[in-house]
């Protein structure tokens, strides 16, 4: 059954298991989420409280309308149990169980312009003295051209540019611990994104 929640990145830390093994899991604060509205397929759910001040007209109207308060962060999210809710109820974090897995979205860490060794893992040339190739990306293309080529550069070439600040998907994490009295999951690994980043976490696929 596809189920899902809203949350924000604390941290990451570790855990001792049963056998005795450090875990590394990250830490998740998750829901609890309002419900906005219940489509056929998908249920929108709102996280953390906002200022009215800082709410667009429309959207404070959105929110009066169905008598609540205006959310930080807003997503929809595949949800299968979308009858057993309804327009203002809260969704908490014993939708998920220990040993459930989870896909986990978010925004990863923007690196700023970056060149390719450390944005593609080039290996790069010689650092000696004279060598002009230290960190440079290389040839980029051949006179002669080919399948593909536009003015003798592949398509899909691999250059220096923007690195990080994309919406990365995580899938199939290990829920190792629910804490509902502090609205906290335990999640095994790590999860995209900075601490106090927003995330989604559904039902794994493919699981």
């Amino acid at each position: 059954m596809k189920v899902g929640l809203l949350g924000k990145k604390i941290g990451m830390t570790q855990i001792f298991s049963d056998q005795g093994a450090y875990v590394p899991v990250t830490v998740v604060e998750a829901g609890p989420c309002t419900v906005l509205d219940v489509s056929e397929k998908k249920v929108r759910l709102g996280f953390g409280e906002k200022k009215e001040k800082r709410t667009k007209k429309p959207q404070m109207g959105f929110y009066k309308k169905i008598n609540q308060k205006p959310n930080v962060f807003v997503r929809e999210i595949p949800f299968d149990a979308k009858d057993k809710v309804a327009v203002g109820q809260q969704i908490t974090v014993d939708i998920f169980k220990e040993k459930d897995f989870v896909d986990v979205s978010g925004t990863s860490i923007g690196r700023g312009f970056q060149g390719v060794v450390k944005r593609h893992n080039f290996k790069g040339g010689p650092g000696g003295h004279g060598s002009m190739f230290h960190r440079a990306p290389g040839g980029i293309g051949s006179q002669a051209g080919g399948r593909g080529c536009r003015k003798d550069v592949p398509r899909g070439k691999r250059f220096p540019g923007h690195m990080g600040n994309e919406r990365k998907t995580m899938q199939s994490l290990e829920v190792v611990k629910v804490m509902k009295d502090k609205n906290i999951l335990l999640i095994k690994g790590s999860v995209p994104g900075c601490r106090n980043g927003y995330l989604e976490i559904k039902t794994a696929k493919k699981r």
